[in-house]
């Protein structure tokens, strides 16, 4: 099994209606609470927020300029598009920008890629909003698109929805930024990932879920004749509420918008149990949401009592 690694998830918003300076040290104080014991710090890719309850006016950061931002600001970290919108950018100016982020960040950036799903948000920035069978078509020819600009000179592919001809991507990023493709349709998304997929994701939910998208992301790896065990499984949970107390984890849990019933809710050893149902499935790589951001309590918990159970 991978050694079990941490990335925190960025907010992409925030939550008490900060204004955009003050939302911006919120979450520099909190990457300066991750430690050495986080590795990665991962950006949404959303235009406006993404969750109901926040209404489209509230500050919203772009994910690629973001990156560029933070990665300079901490040097130690890898930084991930969790996930990044296909439509949102051609696959090959994406490829262009990945291996020039790759460059400026000494090999930090970490390539999540999806489908995307918010039409509200296509809509008002004038994407077509095609049906998901061709967003995730789309998405493969992306995927395909950015590995042989990465890998080939020059670079030639022609698909149902974008090519590119004879294309040059220089310098090359070294090393290769894994790719990440994130979500769970059993029918064609996971298909997908088990073809291309260096890490694969998916968004919160149960352990009973977890294990069954596993069984069948491994019946199209059998299918496609692909090595289960090359593709890193990770999981974006969707509340980390951990205090000295169980019923001080609750509460914080309840009290965030985000909750939905799932998620990591307890003391230290509480969570790392709960974490290690996960690993023993074969996942090892945990990119968590903390319940009271923009407060760094939980942050520096997790980084101080959960995260060296695993190492």
């Amino acid at each position: 099994m991978s050694t079990v690694q941490f990335g925190w998830r960025v907010p992409a918003f925030p939550v008490d209606g900060s204004s955009g300076p003050d939302f911006v040290q919120q979450i520099v104080r909190n990457l300066e609470a991750l430690g050495d014991a986080f590795d990665s710090a991962w950006v949404a890719d959303h235009f406006i927020p993404w969750a109901r309850f926040a209404a489209d006016d509230i500050p919203t950061l772009e994910c690629l300029s973001t990156i560029c931002y933070l990665a300079g600001a901490f040097p130690r970290l890898k930084f991930g598009t969790i996930v990044l919108c296909q439509s949102y950018r051609n696959p090959a100016l994406l490829a262009k920008m990945g291996a020039t982020l790759q460059l400026l960040s000494s090999g930090r950036f970490i390539l999540g890629i999806g489908a995307g799903w918010k039409e509200d948000e296509y809509r008002a920035y004038g994407y077509d909003f095609p049906k998901p069978a061709t967003r995730i078509r789309q998405l493969e020819e992306a995927v395909q698109i950015v590995r042989r600009l990465w890998t080939e000179t020059p670079a030639t592919f022609h698909g149902r929805h974008y090519h590119i001809e004879h294309a040059y991507c220089e310098p090359k990023p070294n090393p290769r930024p894994p790719i990440l493709i994130g979500g769970g349709g059993e029918q064609l998304t996971l298909r997908v990932v088990a073809r291309h997929a260096d890490w694969w994701n998916i968004p919160g939910g149960t352990l009973e879920n977890y294990r069954h998208k596993l069984e069948v992301l491994r019946r199209h790896c059998d299918a496609e004749g692909r090595d289960y065990d090359e593709i890193r499984k990770t999981w974006a949970v969707e509340v980390v509420a951990v205090a000295e107390t169980e019923a001080e984890a609750r509460r914080m849990a309840e009290a965030s918008p985000f909750y939905s019933g799932a998620g990591l809710v307890g003391t230290p050893d509480q969570v790392a149990e709960q974490l290690r149902a996960f690993t023993e499935l074969g996942c090892s790589y945990f990119i968590a949401r903390f319940a009271d951001f923009p407060r760094t309590e939980g942050v520096r918990l997790f980084a101080e009592r959960v995260i060296p159970q695993f190492q």
